[in-house]
């Protein structure tokens, strides 16, 4: 769809080891992508959270603003961001690609979409498709359950005030169509952008990582499960990228 697409599948090739690797990453596409590129919108968003966790990390004791267990966020950002990394690899290379994510990159190029809109519908199929895959992939290699009232349950829900204070944000920053362009008072998006909320995501992905660790041993159930959530998740990706001009 651009030109230098090639160089977006090289920029995602290496898998990320840390933190550090994710966020050279997503600066590299940064760095690649032009403006008029859906892709940016949300990747630029992803950047700024993901510097958020590092930074978080590196605090050390809660009182401080820290994690009770800041190895196992780094471990579960570094994992969450492989899938997005995938996608995009596996999209610009002709492979299958989630629906979720398929739905964002089919229109990256489409002007009459708000830059908005792209950063939430990326948003959307990484948090409600991707992180509860990453939550599991973490437990099932520490043999810890994915369970409510934990230390890395209660890590995982104080990052949600930081995420909603970048999304604020970029609700008023990207508030511009994908040119950057004033866009005419249009009531039906602000509405779609209210509907959203991170939190909200942010705990349906656990509670549905629970769910798939008590399908762990029906695999096949498991299995109709994801492609049930990216059908889902791929529903709400159309409906908040429909064109607003």
């Amino acid at each position: 769809m651009f030109p230098y697409d090639s160089s977006l599948v090289t920029a995602v090739a290496a898998v990320p080891q840390s933190i550090a690797d994710v966020v050279r990453t997503l600066e590299n596409i940064q760095a690649i992508c032009v403006d008029g590129d859906g892709l940016k919108w949300f990747n630029g968003l992803y950047l700024q959270v993901t510097q958020a966790v590092e930074a978080r990390c590196q605090v050390e004791g809660v009182d401080a603003g820290g994690f009770l267990d800041s190895a196992w966020i780094a471990a579960l950002d570094v994992r969450f961001a492989g899938f997005y990394l995938n996608a995009v690899k596996s999209s610009l290379s002709g492979a299958e690609t989630p629906g979720c994510w398929q739905a964002l990159f089919g229109v990256r190029n489409v002007r009459t979409i708000a830059r908005i809109q792209f950063a939430l519908a990326g948003m959307n199929a990484h948090i409600n498709h991707d992180l509860p895959q990453a939550v599991l992939g973490i437990c099932q290699a520490t043999d810890d359950a994915p369970q409510h009232g934990t230390a890395q349950y209660n890590d995982y829900t104080a990052i949600n005030t930081t995420l909603d204070s970048l999304i604020n944000a970029a609700k008023q920053t990207l508030h511009v169509d994908l040119l950057g362009d004033a866009l005419p008072p249009v009531g039906r998006l602000e509405d779609t952008l209210a509907a959203w909320n991170v939190t909200a995501a942010r705990e349906a992905a656990w509670n549905n990582a629970e769910l798939l660790w008590n399908l762990g041993g029906v695999p096949a159930v498991a299995a109709t499960f994801l492609d049930t959530l990216d059908g889902l998740t791929t529903v709400a990706s159309k409906a908040l990228l429909v064109p607003v001009l």
